[in-house]
């Protein structure tokens, strides 16, 4: 079932540990599935587009007006370290991710980028299609910056980004403006969290503590998915089960837009960001693969290594830092899912 939506929805705002998002304005348009989360202030005339999330729990997001979103396409902080502060008329297309960055005014995210924590983005530069920015990165205004990771391509042509920002603007706003409804509940834990605005389909099931954040779409009519204790799953993944089922392990992380198809995901791993995971992917305890890694059907990680690239291949040894990494994040997402659960109802 897929939920409609106008232009002239009221936007869905939650709030986080008791604070509610502030909007200079009602958005141009607020169409289905998009949630606003928290200590989130908005300026005038934001389009967001179905699906699109913008979640200040643990942090503020901060942006300026004109602000278009496209549809799946996810914000948010880094727990108490970063926020994320996007400044007047930035654009973001469809299924790319903004976290805990700064982005100047005039700002262009093409549909697939990851924009990833303490990315600086300069005044009317342009992050090319699929392109990541890996974390700390400087984009340099009024540049083209393509690639995993984002390099400078070449100073913007006259006219160049006014054109650009225009074309993504209008692909946001040409986009389907429905989103799948709910769908099938889940079979889950008392403290489990499924979000709102999550789409389920066929067998889901959540043990204690595990969360299922916004826009996430599952499918799980042919085989089942089991999400794992304090297992997180995070906003706009899609996960689809076609044969085999999808397992997810204790203390994993599923970041923010990231694809799963039939796998098995062990305890205490992270999948970064924009990562898709292929049919019959192994992934084993204590595994970390970095944002946008790409895995081929059937390839069998090593764990205790950090994965990336496409296709994914071994970059490093998983090390005390980023062990550290992965279990705090669990415990963050569970304090998330608990303070949503007991405060996360309409203001």
């Amino acid at each position: 079932m897929t939920a409609p939506a106008s232009h002239a929805d009221r936007p869905h705002l939650l709030p986080y540990a008791g604070v509610s998002p502030a909007l200079a304005g009602p958005p141009r348009a607020a169409q289905a599935g998009h949630v606003l989360i928290g200590r989130l202030t908005l300026g005038r005339s934001a389009w967001l587009a179905a699906g699109s999330v913008i979640r200040a729990d643990g942090h503020f997001v901060r942006i300026g007006d004109g602000f278009v979103l496209g549809r799946g396409a996810t914000v948010h902080i880094a727990h108490e370290r970063y926020p994320t502060v996007v400044d007047d008329e930035v654009t973001v297309g469809a299924n790319a991710v903004v976290h805990a960055c700064s982005i100047a005014a005039g700002g262009v995210i093409e549909e697939d980028c990851v924009v990833l924590d303490g990315t600086e983005v300069g005044a009317a530069a342009v992050l090319a299609a699929g392109s990541i920015a890996y974390p700390r990165s400087r984009l340099q205004g009024g540049w083209l910056h393509a690639g995993r990771p984002a390099r400078p391509v070449r100073p913007l042509h006259p006219g160049e980004h006014a054109q650009r920002a225009a074309a993504l603007r209008a692909r946001v706003e040409a986009g389907p403006a429905g989103w799948p409804g709910p769908g099938d509940p889940a079979v889950a834990a008392p403290d489990a969290f499924v979000a709102d605005t999550a789409a389920l389909a066929g067998a889901v099931h959540l043990a204690a503590a595990a969360s299922l954040w916004y826009g996430c779409r599952l499918d799980a009519r042919a085989a089942p998915i089991a999400i794992g204790e304090r297992c997180n799953v995070q906003d706009n993944s899609v996960l689809a089960a076609t044969a085999a089922g999808i397992t997810l392990g204790a203390d994993t992380t599923i970041g923010h837009n990231v694809a799963l198809a039939d796998c098995t995901v062990g305890a205490r791993c992270l999948i970064g960001i924009g990562s898709q995971i292929a049919p019959g992917t192994r992934i084993p305890d204590d595994t970390f693969v970095a944002a946008g890694a790409v895995t081929t059907p059937g390839q069998i990680l090593a764990g205790g290594r950090v994965w990336g690239g496409d296709p994914a291949r071994p970059i490093g040894d998983l090390d005390d830092a980023k062990r550290h990494i992965v279990l705090v994040t669990a415990l963050v997402y569970a304090e998330y899912a608990r303070q949503m659960r007991t405060h996360g109802g309409p203001p």
